[in-house]
């Protein structure tokens, strides 16, 4: 296993299945941040149904970020309550 830097398509979507838990931490916040950067406001995080652990971290982590607007869980016919809708401020002076 190598310590590089993963390169992940910042596209407005992130599947968390392929992160191990420890890592969503500093990975959700830093994709989001990402996001913002270029003008993707509207992020869907997909971290799964299973037993709720996840995405009660995933909550955690956006009721504690400043730049987060708002979140909700997908509409049931996207996934219900496997993934989580964010949206996210514009960046000061940008024009989204």
């Amino acid at each position: 296993m190598s310590d590089e830097p993963l390169e992940l398509p910042i596209d407005g979507v992130l599947d968390l299945h392929t992160f191990r838990p420890g890592d969503v931490k500093e990975l959700v916040p830093d994709y989001l941040a990402a996001c913002q950067a270029r003008g993707i406001l509207q992020v869907r995080i997909i971290h799964g149904k299973g037993i709720g652990n996840l995405r009660r971290s995933v909550h955690a982590l956006l009721a504690r970020n400043p730049e987060v607007i708002s979140f909700t869980l997908d509409h049931p016919q996207f996934g219900g309550w496997g993934a989580t809708l964010v949206r996210l401020r514009p960046l000061a002076g940008s024009a989204a």
